[in-house]
């Protein structure tokens, strides 16, 4: 920064994902990890950067949420909380910089096509492969959207799994497919 000045676009894209469960203890370190990857991650890279946009009161922070941090997704407890966290972390860094010049885009990709999901046994509506998530992703922080959720149809679904009544929810998801468990972080 000190070379070419402040960046116009830092995205934190930061994300990692396992298959937990709430009740084995032996899943705590993996909650550890992955809010130490997802959340931890997402803010202090955005941090290192945000001193010098606030100075030169221009540029876009982006940081890389879920719509599974919509709800507590059964089998992705660890996940699901990471990413509400991210989401919640970036909706406050949004206000704390409102008028500073340096916006704050939060994305909320539904189910991508990587790595991270092809493990999962369970259908993954409305999958994006990863270059057409990039693309929704770069027009939504060209659009200055504060928060996109990529692509729409899962911010409906995401919605609508918000407005359920807890009782409804946890009959509905009490039998959903679950990300497969590796003890092993």
């Amino acid at each position: 920064m000190s070379r070419f000045g402040a960046p116009q676009l830092v995205i934190a894209n930061a994300g990692v994902s396992v298959g937990t469960h709430g009740d084995d203890p032996r899943d705590i370190a993996k909650l550890r990890r992955l809010l130490e990857v997802n959340v931890i991650g997402l803010a202090a890279t955005l941090a290192a950067f945000a001193p010098a946009m606030r100075a030169a009161r221009n540029g876009t922070l982006c940081g890389i949420a879920s719509v599974a941090g919509m709800r507590g997704i059964p089998g992705a407890g660890a996940y699901s909380a990471s990413k509400a966290a991210a989401a919640t972390w970036l909706e406050a860094l949004r206000v704390e910089l409102r008028g500073s010049g340096v916006a704050v885009v939060t994305i909320c990709p539904g189910y991508i096509d990587t790595p991270m999901t092809r493990v999962n046994r369970y259908r993954m509506p409305f999958l994006l492969s990863a270059p057409e998530c990039a693309r929704r992703m770069a027009r939504a922080i060209a659009a200055g959207r504060r928060l996109a959720v990529i692509p729409w149809q899962m911010a409906i679904a995401g919605r609508i799994l918000r407005l359920l009544p807890v009782p409804l929810y946890d009959r509905l998801f009490a039998r959903a497919g679950r990300k497969p468990r590796d003890l092993a972080i």
